[in-house]
C-alpha cells in the first residue's frame, strides 16, 4: 500500500471552496482509477494561511502512475486547483505503509 502525502496552503477566505473542491471535483474522478483505496485530507490554520494535508491510498505505484502520469512526484493541479492555491509543494511525496493498526 502507498500513501501520497502532498500540502498546499489557501487564503483563509478560499479554504471552504478549496476543500469543496477536493470533495466534488477531484476525488470522485479518483473513484474510476483501478488501486485507487482513499483519501484523508487534514486542514488547520497557519497563520493568514489554511494548510491542506492530503493523504491519497493507492495499491502500488502503478496506481499513483495511473492517476499521476510517468512524473507521478509532480502534483496533479487543475486549473481550478490553482487558482484556490495560495502555494503548494512542488513534489508528492510516496511512502509505503509499513504497519497498520
Amino acid at each position: 500500500m502507498i500513501c501520497r502525502l502532498w500540502h498546499g496552503w489557501t487564503a483563509r477566505e478560499d479554504a471552504d471552496g478549496y476543500e469543496r473542491y477536493l470533495r466534488d471535483e477531484l476525488y470522485p474522478r479518483l473513484a474510476g482509477v483501478a488501486g485507487y483505496r482513499g483519501h484523508p485530507v487534514l486542514r488547520r490554520p497557519a497563520g493568514d494561511e489554511v494548510e491542506f494535508v492530503t493523504l491519497t491510498w493507492f495499491d502500488s505505484l502503478d496506481a499513483v502512475r495511473a492517476f499521476a502520469g510517468d512524473e507521478y512526484e509532480t502534483p496533479v493541479l487543475t486549473d481550478h486547483a490553482r487558482a484556490l492555491l495560495s502555494r503548494w509543494d512542488d513534489r508528492a511525496a510516496h511512502f509505503d505503509l509499513a504497519l497498520e493498526r
